[in-house]
């Protein structure tokens, strides 16, 4: 599989550490690696971002509010953009649900994204003829399976059928489960269709929780773990690995430094 590029750099410059899931300072919007995350710790000079206090049984709590308009949301942990470094609430938290200003910055990676698919499609054995047989039998199968998810899909009933995506979601080893069907939001971003599925599939999700297993999509035919920022709109448009409405979809628990699953056919078995 190939490495994700991931993370950012401790900006300390004696440090310069990669930290996959990065801090970043609630009070001077640094971004730090775990030893350094703390403000004696990087030598913050900035003063504390004003929380509002609040007082639950006699004991004094932090709260932060979240910075999308007209939200009354608030969290008792800072909730921050890596992209715009501002506070929201769990609700807001994906750059498309607060309408990030610096959404736009995704945009140049979709060339670098496509050539990286690219090389890991043809590193796979055998032929590239052989892999577009491949995508054209997934593609076909995908339109017959359409129809049936339509009927038995759950998802959000408020989108539009012209927005709706409908997949076969197969579940993580561990659940009571093996698959089901769901549609999602066509331009909804992977991270945002994870917590919805999850939230559908009631699957404990421990994706804020650093030391913890990450739940994550991945391809039906690779394997590999897709990016969290991604769009599902992007995907279905691929042309080498592209995901189909009405195909597949896999998600599972991942150990931080995996990049995907070894073997897909443990999930989907062909009937």
């Amino acid at each position: 599989m190939a490495e994700l590029d991931i993370g950012k750099h401790c900006q300390i410059d004696s440090c310069n550490q990669k930290d996959f899931l990065p801090f970043v300072c609630d009070v001077c919007s640094g971004v730090y690696c775990l030893e350094h995350k703390g403000r004696e710790a990087h030598s913050c000079s900035e003063e504390p971002v004003k929380r509002e206090p609040r007082t639950e049984g006699g004991s004094t709590q932090a709260s932060y509010p979240c910075s999308f308009q007209d939200c009354k949301g608030k969290e008792l942990l800072p909730v921050i953009c890596p992209h715009c470094e501002k506070h929201f609430c769990l609700g807001h938290r994906h750059q498309d649900d607060h309408k990030c200003e610096k959404l736009e910055v995704q945009k140049p990676r979709m060339a670098a994204t496509k050539e990286l698919v690219q090389k890991i499609v043809e590193s796979k054995d055998g032929s590239k003829s052989k892999g577009r047989r491949g995508a054209k039998n997934s593609a076909t199968a995908a339109k017959v399976a359409l129809m049936k998810l339509k009927l038995h899909a759950a998802g959000d009933k408020g989108l539009p059928q012209t927005e709706r995506s409908y997949f076969q979601v197969y579940l993580p080893k561990e659940s009571k489960d093996s698959s089901q069907p769901m549609f999602f939001c066509s331009k909804w971003s992977v991270g945002k269709v994870v917590d919805y599925a999850a939230s559908l599939a009631s699957l404990k999700n421990n994706n804020n929780i650093l030391t913890a297993k990450k739940l994550r999509l991945c391809h039906p035919q690779t394997g590999e773990a897709l990016r969290m920022d991604d769009t599902l709109l992007l995907l279905l448009a691929h042309p080498e690995t592209p995901l189909y409405n009405g195909g597949n979809m896999i998600l599972e628990y991942l150990d931080n430094e995996s990049s995907g699953l070894e073997d897909v056919s443990e999930y989907i078995t062909q009937t």
